[in-house]
């Protein structure tokens, strides 16, 4: 066995904060992803030393090839269909989240020295929360309760990890942000954050302590351990706080249009986000290292010259993602966030695709 940790969905958001993160700690990382052109243009700006091996996860053979090669100390298993995209395509966040999970705790499990397997999963395992109706916040031992594709399979990889002979760790992630600033903005996420109900809780974390998490979680005193990964308690917001703050931070003030609340008599009708208890997961891994106000700062000076400019386009900004949002000219008070999903990509509860 090398000293080796192999980071899957090596190109994503998370993924690239964690090679840069155990790049920077000094640790041989081999970044794995999917062999298309824009994982190529991303592993060109991946730190020196730094091994890129493409792999598709659902080819077992691949996968065999691949843990067989590299012989890891530890995989970080990041690669997933996320929402929205999985709504719209069933059967290949099927094959993706379960069965590459499921392919890479098989063949982990028979090499000589066995690696240690660290988890990405989700909050979304826990189904809609009203919390009009629900006074805690989620801990891990909150009984799971999926309602979308996405909670549910990551509930099956859990149990996949859980099952296995490896040693593992789980972390169950919060709304993960960055401060970076990218005009390259995907609509489909725009839409998907307007259609949630702006009084819905959510703790969120710096893309960045998510990373020192998931590098510290490949050698913590954790094993067996399911931990939850949200920011302090500054990072305990409502969902309609994300936007208008941070497009404010890059000088669009005003230019995030105003959601619509959730329906307080529903338990279905909200998003499967919450506030959380990450004590334990401070404690055993000690990620924590940038508050909701500091990120808005750093948002600030990121945007720099652009924050004027943006200033102007604010009221144009509006209009049209106004135009565009979830509920632009339908019937109704509250926010329906199942009902907008089934109505953009189809119906996002296991089996209905």
């Amino acid at each position: 066995m090398s000293d080796a940790v192999l980071v899957t969905g090596a190109f994503g958001l998370v993924g690239t904060a964690t090679v840069e993160r155990l790049a920077a700690d000094g640790r041989h990382v081999v970044a794995t992803d999917l062999d298309i052109e824009p994982n190529r243009r991303a592993a060109a700006k991946l730190p020196r030393g730094v091994t890129v091996r493409y792999a598709d996860l659902t080819d077992p053979a691949a996968v065999d090839t691949l843990l067989r090669d590299v012989s890891p100390a530890a995989i970080i298993h990041l690669a997933a269909v996320i929402a929205p995209h999985c709504y719209s395509r069933h059967a290949l966040a099927q094959k993706v989240n379960v069965g590459g999970t499921a392919n890479l705790v098989a063949t982990a499990a028979t090499l000589p020295t066995p690696p240690r397997f660290v988890q990405a999963s989700s909050i979304a395992v826990y189904g809609p929360r009203n919390p009009h109706r629900i006074g805690d916040v989620l801990t891990a031992h909150t009984p799971v309760n999926p309602y979308d594709i996405y909670g549910a399979q990551k509930v099956e990889a859990e149990n996949l990890v859980r099952d296995s002979t490896l040693d593992w760790v789980i972390l169950r992630l919060g709304g993960v942000l960055t401060t970076g600033i990218s005009l390259d903005i995907n609509p489909d996420f725009v839409f998907f954050e307007g259609l949630l109900p702006t009084d819905g809780r959510i703790q969120t974390v710096d893309v960045r302590d998510v990373a020192r998490a998931f590098a510290a979680a490949t050698t913590a005193d954790a094993l067996g351990e399911t931990l939850l990964i949200g920011g302090d308690d500054s990072h305990r917001l409502t969902q309609g706080d994300i936007g208008p703050a941070t497009a404010a931070a890059m000088g669009l003030v005003g230019g995030i249009p105003i959601g619509r609340k959730g329906d307080p008599s529903s338990d279905t009708k909200w998003f499967a986000t919450d506030w959380m208890d990450v004590t334990r997961a401070q404690e055993v891994l000690g990620f924590q290292r940038y508050s909701w106000p500091d990120m808005l700062i750093e948002t600030a000076e990121n945007a720099g010259w652009k924050r004027p400019l943006m200033r102007v386009a604010a009221p144009v900004v509006r209009q049209v993602l106004n135009r565009r949002a979830a509920y632009y000219g339908k019937p109704g008070t509250y926010a329906d966030p199942w009902g907008a999903v089934t109505e953009k990509w189809g119906d996002p509860r296991p089996g209905q695709q």
